[in-house]
């Protein structure tokens, strides 16, 4: 499951992507109409976690009052209700409940909720039949109890959204338009004329200006982007069309990241009637469908979600694997003589931060030179035999589940590379570096699809970025599925 133990793959490719953006953000050609309108100050953004603390509040209380108008006999024990309690939540988070929208609606939002509410219930009323008769419920009180929670929800979040609404027009949030043309413009015009967005265009984003202009100042050039998002605290970007591979795109949307900004897709084909075109979900600006444009695992809930199984699982392992480390560290110490038996190299993790990796130490480098450089020692004669068993076997990575547990890494994400490697091919591939948008992992989509060892590193990157843009609690359960079955196969380094 590591890199470090082969030949390093051939990077000799032209420099990509180091220079400033020449394709989508540069100064027009010829005469341009000048810009003297100033960008104007907005006040700072206050963020979104009131509004999901005040949903997350609505949907706890609605089964609380729900299970409170209950007959007497059909009332239920405190513990079944604290679990209702915090189900709810729960379910509406898997359900994308609290993501963030433009435009929130109740009434849409309404099917989703009874539809959840009756999971709930009749999970509930089974389980409790099962266990005692007593709490037996009724269809008469089971349909009573889903309308009932159902209204009392969609009643509490309505107001949240109406609160929202109202405190967003009070307060709009900078943002930047990026595109050009006649959607770029209806968008300008949306947001300036419906104040309850909470929205005030700052900036327009385009390599060259529209026909005939437009009411906004327009960044052409990189710096002038970054002027602009850092100086009037933007925190929205909406795009009139999708971003693109580019590598000045992808400096673009890390600008963007650095700075917080919430991304946004606006989607014209279906408000100008094309019959191909099928907007995804509700959320619209003002007749423009809308959809959020960000990784899955930029959720805080999903974080939150992750970081859970990580240290539930990492702290089992390691309880677990005990013995197998006291093993293993006995055979390094009688193998490879006096010294430590762990061995500890800097690896760049989320955000491009370094991190001390803990390992079984297999082969003392000579030096921190060699240590930071060194690519390939698969094949190298200083290897006892048991550091060679250890790698082949991966047993040498489970120090490595300390580092999950202390929060350095996780348990799925990309493995984590050394500050020397990191340089060179964040260099030759544009999307290497994006790959510390996720905390670094003991396995991978990557390792899991064979791509370790001599393998090219362009496509590691494109299936670690294709992971953090599609990730799921299941699809880490598949992928550390995978991992045992080929460490049954002594598929490690």
């Amino acid at each position: 499951m590591t890199t470090e133990s082969v030949p390093a793959p051939h990077t000799a490719r032209p420099l990509a992507g180091a220079g400033p953006m020449t394709t989508a953000l540069h100064p027009p050609r010829g005469p341009a109409r000048p810009r003297t309108r100033a960008l104007s100050p907005a006040r700072p953004a206050t963020g979104g976690r009131g509004p999901v603390a005040a949903l997350l509040a609505a949907d706890a209380l609605a089964p609380a009052l729900t299970a409170a108008l209950l007959p007497a006999p059909g009332r239920l024990p405190l513990a079944v209700l604290a679990l209702l309690v915090l189900l709810q939540p729960a379910l509406h988070a898997c359900r994308g409940l609290y993501r963030p929208s433009l435009s929130p609606s109740a009434l849409a939002e309404a099917p989703t909720v009874a539809g959840l509410a009756l999971l709930q219930w009749l999970v509930l009323t089974e389980a409790l039949t099962a266990h005692d008769s007593r709490y037996a419920i009724g269809w008469r009180e089971l349909v009573l109890a889903v309308l009932t929670q159902t209204a009392f929800c969609c009643a509490a979040r309505g107001l949240v959204h109406l609160g929202r609404r109202r405190a967003a027009a009070r307060r709009p949030q900078s943002v930047l338009v990026v595109g050009r043309g006649a959607l770029a413009q209806q968008v300008t015009r949306a947001l300036t004329a419906r104040p309850e967005y909470g929205m005030r265009p700052v900036g327009q984003i385009a390599a060259a200006p529209d026909d005939g202009g437009g009411p906004l100042p327009l960044l052409t050039t990189r710096q002038a982007v970054a002027r602009a998002v850092g100086g009037h605290a933007v925190r929205h970007a909406l795009f009139t069309e999708p971003p693109g591979p580019d590598t000045e795109t992808a400096a673009l949307l890390r600008l963007f990241a650095r700075h917080g900004c919430r991304l946004w897709l606006v989607e014209g084909g279906a408000a100008a009637g094309n019959t191909w075109s099928r907007a995804v979900g509700h959320d619209h600006l003002w007749g423009l469908s809308v959809r959020p444009l960000r990784a899955a695992l930029h959720r805080p809930v999903a974080r939150a979600v992750k970081r859970v199984i990580d240290t539930v699982v990492a702290a089992a392992a390691l309880i677990l694997a005990a013995p197998v480390m006291a093993v293993c560290a006995l055979a390094v110490r009688i193998a490879d003589g006096p010294g430590g038996v762990i061995f500890r190299q800097e690896r760049v993790g989320l955000g491009g931060k370094p991190f001390t990796l803990l390992k079984f130490r297999t082969l003392s480098p000579a030096d921190e030179h060699e240590s930071a450089t060194l690519w390939n020692v698969a094949f190298d004669r200083r290897m006892s035999t048991t550091g060679s068993l250890l790698r082949r076997t991966s047993l040498d990575e489970l120090p490595q589940l300390w580092n999950v547990l202390r929060g350095d890494m996780s348990l799925v994400g990309p493995r984590p590379e050394r500050p020397y490697f990191v340089a060179k091919f964040s260099h030759v591939h544009p999307g290497y570096q994006a790959r510390h948008r996720m905390p670094a992992g003991i396995t991978g989509l990557a390792q899991i699809h064979g791509l370790r060892g001599d393998t090219s590193i362009e496509e590691r990157a494109r299936f670690d970025n294709h992971y953090i843009e599609t990730w799921s609690p299941w699809r880490d359960v598949c992928i550390l599925a995978r991992t045992a079955a080929s460490l049954l196969r002594l598929g490690g380094s």
